[in-house]
């Protein structure tokens, strides 16, 4: 693999508000925590992940639309946050321009992928996390990723998307990056009073089997107060249901990924 050792996960759901930002931020700080080396590209416009790790609008001088424009390498464009081993690529409302601009470039769906791969990146991990839409920006995401992630929010609508987001993958594997993976599917805003969760969480368990972590991310107000005071909600309330939950989250991944390295 040309980009070094670091695993490269996207964070991918079309559908908006279901829990992607608050999964990329927090398993993000979650791996950090544990000793990893962490880098969280925000790829969404909204800039909510940068936003999440305390990173004001005016701070954002390099972001992730200069790295796929090609105006920069990557490590021009990171920034420390203030989690110790959690390095930050971040996005302003810039980014929104790029769909426009990539269409007429060439290897279009291929920009970030090649600047991932062109210096050794000193990291363990590389999280993204992409827009609420499956465009091109998304697209040059799972092309440089080796796995993607799949949170889904427990409501009635999630599976039809998720076959929707299925079909693009395998489009994405068959004809831009053999080598994607889908690491896993967790269920997040999980409701134990809520009767259609369960229903939700069996179907999607029918459906996907082991694909769908053990790990449920419950719906928790601590977890979306924490964005507004510009801290991750491990860091913002350790002990919350939600920050217990992305811990055991980052824990049962680090196990996959150690049994996907050595079956390979």
């Amino acid at each position: 693999m040309s980009h070094s050792t670091a695993k490269i996960l996207a964070i991918v759901n079309q559908k908006g508000g279901v829990g992607k930002t608050t999964t990329a931020v927090n398993l993000a700080t979650a791996l950090a925590a544990v000793g990893r080396k962490v880098l969280l590209i925000d790829l969404d416009p909204q800039g909510n992940a940068s936003t999440g790790l305390g990173i004001a609008n005016m701070d954002r001088r390099i972001t992730s639309y200069n790295l796929i424009i090609g105006d920069v390498g990557v490590s021009d464009a990171v920034m420390p946050t203030s989690i110790p081993k959690l390095s930050l690529l971040s996005a302003n409302i810039d980014l929104s321009g790029a769909e426009l601009e990539l269409v007429n470039m060439v290897r279009r769906e291929n920009r970030l992928r090649e600047a991932l791969a062109a210096e050794p990146l000193p990291y363990d991990y590389v999280l993204i996390d992409c827009p609420p839409s499956l465009g091109l920006v998304t697209l040059n995401a799972l092309t440089a990723a080796d796995s993607v992630l799949i949170p889904l929010q427990c409501e009635f609508y999630a599976l039809e998307g998720l076959s929707h987001l299925l079909k693009t993958i395998e489009l994405v594997r068959g004809k831009m990056n053999p080598r994607l993976a889908i690491q896993g599917v967790v269920l997040t805003m999980y409701d134990r009073r809520n009767k259609l969760t369960e229903q939700i969480e069996q179907d999607v368990r029918e459906f996907l089997g082991t694909q769908v972590y053990k790990t449920v991310i419950p719906r928790n107000v601590r977890m979306s107060e924490a964005p507004s005071h510009g801290k991750p909600a491990l860091i913002y309330d350790l002990n919350c249901a939600g920050s217990q939950a992305y811990l055991k989250l980052a824990g049962e991944l680090l196990r996959r990924e150690k049994k996907l390295t050595e079956a390979a």
